[in-house]
């Protein structure tokens, strides 16, 4: 269980590859050259793996938050910026979006479940960067994903004379 502002969400631990905090990352950090996504400014590389940066505030329409964790997922190439995980818990079922669930969030969530006395959002690890998102990064930013260590804040045309 995480969360953003004052909000509680859940995110399934076999989709979690790690957890960071925000400021054990440092120099993996490699802003983008065009961040064509509010959401997304930052790419974050962890074992010679990239994955895109998502803020978590930005992406469920919150109120400006302090992430202080970074949860690096596994198999997509995503890690989503939170404020705090507040604990592990173990989610007993899964409850269908209820109707009135009409919009975007029919992709963030993959349903419901209840811990302790609160229903909580389960999160899809494949919401935080649609197929569609995705490809519009790899549009305008090509090939960086696929590439090793950078130093943070270097452009690409930077990289590309080192």
């Amino acid at each position: 269980m995480f969360s953003i502002a004052e909000y509680s969400f859940v995110i399934s631990a076999s989709s979690v590859q790690e957890i960071r905090s925000t400021d054990s990352l440092g120099g993996n950090v490699v802003d983008l050259d065009r961040p064509v996504l509010q959401k997304v400014r930052h790419l974050v590389e962890r074992d010679s793996r990239s994955y895109y940066v998502v803020s978590g505030y930005e992406h469920f329409h919150l109120p400006l938050s302090r992430p202080t964790s970074v949860l690096i997922l596994r198999a997509v190439p995503v890690a989503v910026l939170v404020d705090r995980i507040e604990e592990m818990a173990e989610m007993r079922i899964l409850l269908g979006l209820p109707r009135s669930f009409c919009g975007e969030e029919r992709v963030w969530y993959r349903g419901l479940t209840v811990l302790g006395r609160k229903v909580v959002p389960v999160a899809d690890p494949r919401g935080f960067l649609t197929a569609e998102e995705l490809q519009r990064l790899e549009e305008e930013n090509p090939g960086l994903l696929q590439t090793a260590s950078h130093p943070v804040g270097a452009s690409r045309h930077e990289r590309e004379r080192m």
